[in-house]
This record gives C-alpha cells, structure tokens and sequence, in this order.
C-alpha cells in the first residue's frame, strides 16, 4: 500500500478510553511500554479483570494487555491512572513500545530500560505526536533483534564495536541503528540521541502521511522521514532483521547471579488469580510480545518455589511446549465476524497432539487474522466451510 493508495478510514484500534465493542461486550486496551509492570501494578490490573471484565486478561503481540467485557469504562480509567498505567489521556493509544524483555539482565549489547520510560514520557510530552495511528509501533532493541522481527515503525538497535559510528578503535560508547519499517537504514546515532532521532522521525511521519496507518503503507516513507531528519547513512553493511523470534522461557541466569523465569500463557490469557499471584512475588514483571511473562531478580530458592507454585496454575515453565509456538485470535463467540472458536479448536488441536513445537502458527477466526504476529508464521484460518493453512 502507497500513499496513492490510502487507508478508507481512520484506525481503530482500542485504548483505555476508547473501547472497542465486541460481541461480547467492551474491550479495553492498556498500553505497557516495554511491557513492564511493577508489582502494585499488576494487582491493580488483577483486579480490575476479576471485578470489571470478565475474570482474564489478554496479552498481545505488543506486550499490552487487554480487557473483555468491561462493565464500567470510567471506574477501569480511574483505577488506571490512580496505578500510574494511564500517564497521558490523549496519547494513550499511541504509547506502543516495544523492548528487548531480557535486557539489562541476561545478554544483549547494551540495556535500554532506562530508554523505555525517557522515550514514553517524551512521546506524551510532544502533542502533535497524539496524531500518529494506533498502530504506530516503536522499539528499543539491546542488539539482539528480537523486538525487531515485529516490524517496528520506528526502532533503534544497539549495534556491535564493529558497527560504531566512531573511527577510534579506543571509542567503545554503544551505538544504535536507525531501523525504519523494519529495516535498516544505515543510520547510526549515539545512545544519547535515541529517544530524540525516533520522535523526530514519527513526526515526519505525521507531517507526511494522509491516511496511512504505518510506515511501510508511505510511498518511500524510510527515506522520506531520513530526508526530513537530514540523516546520512554510513557505508558499512546493513543489519540483517531476523524473521521470527521466541520468547525467553524457563529458568534464566541473569548476568547479575540472579535468576528469571520466563512463562508462556495458553492463549495469551492470564487469569486474574494467577496476576494476583505474580504480584505477590513483589518481583519486576515483564509482558512480551510473545504473550508470556517474565518474573526477574529472583534468588534461586526463590525461583524454584515460584516454578512449583505457578506451573499447576497455568503458566508455562517447559522450553517443549507447543504452546510456545502457538497464538489465536479471538473467534467466536467474542468476534461475530469469526467462522470457528478458533481457541477451542487450537486447544483440542495441541491436546490431540497435532499442533507440535517448531514452528511458529497463529489460528485466525477469519482472513483479518487479528493478532497474527510478523515474520516467518503458519496461518490456519478458519472459512465458512472449515480451516484452511497458507
């Protein structure tokens, strides 16, 4: 799609404000940059799913979580904002920032938490940037190109001493790439540059798109927002942007002794109780975008009572289960535009063991396949007459 070819209509993607009315009743969705959650937090969003929704919340492909059956909206924005979760009511919809989960903790070139909260806080101190899509996407990436295979709009990588912009060997202050629509573009910058280069670029989106709801859907749009930004690329070779990644699951040595334990959700759902539970740990949680939770800074003896105590609860500590691979949208009854109760389905499906661990695969109750994630995935999309795999 081209700017000679727009989008027909404005996106409507849902917010904490602006729900989306579903066949099952409201939806809401709470933007969590970088997918972090304190504990406090994340009771706060326990609750408001056990007493306001209908009893689970939804993880999505961007590490956000979503609300079914919302009974009262003003009740759900003041438990949000009382929790620190709603920081800019007009720029709520466009806070969709991804982060590498494990960073600063296990591997990585460098650690961009501290970016995630300079670059939201910036976003939402700049209000023309409140025009951007709903589906606009960012990224902080430590170097290891796991948020990049979302295909973010606007990223920044850390790249390698190799990569630096600097000529002096002795120089070895991390550098980032500039990645545009998912690529490349042979821009470096300097950390301290990162947050500033990235809003300066979704503003040249604003200022060029027309109805476009991405970066990709602008005729040129990567190098039209660099010729706004006045940026040169260097001549060194480009980034290779990976086309599928996985979420970190199991016990996982960070780099400080300590432990993480990553757990993928069947489905995405993560039950009230079992949020409740995950915030009695009083750990930092991470939400990733592959709808899995990452408990951090765990000592051992810890670490292997929250693995005996949450597994029989449902989440997923075994680095061979299919549902690791495995994603669904809605379906029926929640969607009336669904064909299938896709989740039923791909439930029965791993538990008859034909859906295996290996490849990434995303059930869809129709050809909008909602959720779907980027990159390298199996489409099983159910028809009027049955499902169909492409």
């Amino acid at each position: 799609m081209s700017s000679t070819d727009p989008r027909p209509v404005p996106d409507k993607c849902p917010g904490a404000l602006s729900m989306h009315q579903a066949a099952d009743g409201s939806l809401a969705r709470v933007r969590l940059p970088g997918g972090v959650v304190t504990p406090a937090q994340m009771l706060v969003l326990s609750g408001a799913a056990t007493e306001l929704g209908n009893g689970s919340m939804e993880l999505t492909s961007r590490g956000n979580v979503q609300f079914r059956a919302v009974s009262d909206g003003d009740e759900l924005a003041r438990r949000l904002s009382d929790a620190g979760l709603l920081p800019s009511p007009t720029h709520e919809r466009v806070r969709n920032i991804l982060a590498s989960p494990l960073t600063g903790r296990v591997g990585g070139i460098a650690d961009v938490r501290d970016s995630i909260g300079r670059l939201d806080a910036a976003l939402c101190a700049r209000p023309a940037l409140a025009e951007l899509p709903g589906r606009t996407l960012f990224a902080l990436d430590d170097g290891r190109g796991d948020v990049l295979t979302a295909r973010p709009d606007f990223a920044a990588t850390a790249v390698s001493p190799e990569h630096h912009l600097s000529d002096d060997p002795a120089d070895e202050r991390t550098r980032y790439a500039l990645v545009l629509a998912g690529r490349d573009t042979g821009v470096r910058i300097a950390e301290s540059d990162v947050v500033d280069v990235l809003l300066a670029s979704a503003q040249a989106f604003v200022d060029l798109r027309t109805s476009e709801w991405r970066l990709s859907e602008l005729y040129d749009g990567p190098e039209r927002v660099l010729a706004a930004l006045g940026s040169t690329p260097t001549t060194e070779s480009r980034l290779e942007v990976g086309t599928s990644s996985t979420p970190p699951v199991g016990w996982l040595p960070q780099n400080d002794g300590r432990v993480a334990l990553g757990g993928v959700l069947a489905l995405g759902l993560l039950d009230g109780r079992l949020a409740e539970f995950l915030a009695a740990i009083d750990r930092p949680l991470v939400l990733t975008p592959w709808r899995s939770v990452v408990v951090c800074d765990l000592d051992e003896d810890v670490a292997d009572t929250v693995v005996r105590v949450l597994a029989p609860m449902g989440l997923i500590f075994d680095e061979n289960s299919p549902w690791i691979d495995a994603s669904a949208c809605t379906g029926s009854p929640g969607c009336e535009k669904s064909n299938a109760d896709v989740r039923a389905d791909l439930t029965d499906a791993i538990g008859a063991g034909t859906v295996l661990r290996g490849r990434r695969q995303h059930w869809s109750g129709c050809d909008r396949r909602c959720g779907a994630p980027k990159g390298d995935v199996l489409n099983v999309v159910a028809g009027p007459t049955g499902y169909r795999v492409s």
